[in-house]
């Protein structure tokens, strides 16, 4: 079983944070159950968050997912699929090679204003 997630500890943590960009996409995450764990994740310490490579994230996706990457993106690999990766940041080769594959890419912050549900979104974790 998991252990609950608390919106206090999250709000601690955030004091922690310097980077305006980190502290609205937590805080924007937070107001949302769906996106809770994301929050969390952004909360911890930079040095916490977890990268994926592009060929972990297509072995862990199919067509026409939507895949939420709460740290980075790196440019290892490519990918096959037609997916839209979401995540916090992305290495400069990831983005390369994301547009060359033609793989849509968008930032945590602008999901969560575009779908605040987290509908038809995978999470790697």
């Amino acid at each position: 079983m998991q252990k609950a997630i608390s919106k206090t500890h999250i709000k601690k943590d955030v004091k922690k944070k310097t980077s305006p960009l980190s502290i609205e996409t937590i805080m924007a995450a937070k107001k949302h159950k769906a996106w809770l764990y994301v929050a969390k994740c952004l909360a911890s310490p930079t040095r916490q968050y977890p990268s994926f490579n592009l060929h972990e994230i297509d072995a862990g996706s199919e067509d026409g997912d939507t895949v939420v990457i709460p740290g980075k993106v790196l440019g290892d690999g490519k990918v096959s699929k037609k997916i839209k990766i979401v995540a916090f940041s992305f290495s400069a080769s990831a983005l390369d090679k994301m547009k060359e594959a033609k793989v849509e890419g968008a930032y945590i912050i602008d999901e969560i204003k575009k779908n605040p549900e987290a509908k038809g979104v995978k999470l790697l974790r």
